[in-house]
This record gives structure tokens, C-alpha cells and sequence, in this order.
């Protein structure tokens, strides 16, 4: 039997998330993309850990992406460690040398720098762990039953 073509997402940094997606899975880490930590924010990728880590990484596409990305810095106290994901041509000198760095394509990705870490405050910790499950399991639920989804039972 023949195994589905997942198409390649439309937007180069979805293409970019697919990536290091797949990156942080083979770590064991489970991924959300589109995540809002706090209104206001939404990170492009939020990663929990198997010790219960939490790391964000924010993809940028090009230069102008990256010019125009206002927020990073908010999504610094929401993670226990911060990383930008580019692909091999992104001129990775713009980037701020006290964040992790991951290089990726549509297909997988590498840690080319590793972010430092800045441990959440257990409070902090325990709310974005459970807007994560809640997250999780409201789309997992979407997913089997899109219709209830659509008429706002979520």
C-alpha cells in the first residue's frame, strides 16, 4: 500500500516549522505551531520536552521577516529556551548571538546554536503547560469532530 504525500506547506515559514518540527519530534519533544502564550503573542512553534522543558522558536524566512518581528523579545518569559529557525541562505549574523539558532528546510533541520537556557518560574511553568495540553487536545478533538469545532462547541 502506498503511503500518502504530505504536500509541502504554502508559506516558506510554515515550511521552515515542518522542519523543525520534525527536529524537536526526533528529540522527543511534542510540538504546537500557532501558539498563544499570552494574548498579544503567538509563537510560531512551542516545544515541550520529555523533563517538561518548554522552548520557543520563532521562523524567519528572510531578512524582512526577521526586520519585522516587534515581539520576540516578549516570548522570552514564556519559554525556557529561545530559538530562531532559518534556512541556509538567511544572513544569520542579524540574529542575536544570546539565542538559539536552528537551521532548517521543509524536511528536517539541525541545532546549529544552542539556546541558553532562562528556567520559567513554577507558576509560569504550570500555566503554559496546561494552555499547551488544553491547546493540544482542543485540535486533536477538531481534528475528529471539525464540525463541532466550526459551530463553537471548543
Amino acid at each position: 500500500m502506498d503511503q500518502p504525500v504530505s504536500p509541502l506547506p504554502p508559506m516558506p515559514g510554515q515550511r521552515l516549522a515542518r522542519g523543525v518540527a520534525r527536529l524537536l519530534r526526533s528529540m522527543d519533544h511534542a510540538v504546537l505551531t500557532e501558539f498563544v502564550p499570552a494574548p498579544g503573542l503567538r509563537v510560531d512553534l512551542i516545544s515541550l520536552g520529555p523533563k517538561g522543558e518548554l522552548w520557543i522558536v520563532e521562523c524567519k524566512s528572510c531578512r524582512a521577516d526577521f526586520a519585522a518581528d516587534r515581539k520576540w523579545q516578549g516570548y522570552l518569559d514564556w519559554c525556557d529556551r529561545y530559538f530562531w529557525a532559518v534556512d541556509c541562505d538567511f544572513p544569520v549574523d542579524l540574529l542575536p548571538g544570546d539565542t538559539g539558532l536552528i537551521l532548517a528546510d521543509p524536511y528536517g533541520a539541525e541545532i546549529g546554536r544552542m539556546a541558553p537556557e532562562a528556567r520559567l518560574p513554577g507558576a509560569r511553568r504550570a500555566r503554559v503547560v496546561r494552555d499547551f495540553g488544553r491547546a493540544a487536545a482542543l485540535r486533536l478533538q477538531g481534528t475528529v469532530d471539525p464540525e463541532a469545532l466550526s459551530a463553537g462547541a471548543f
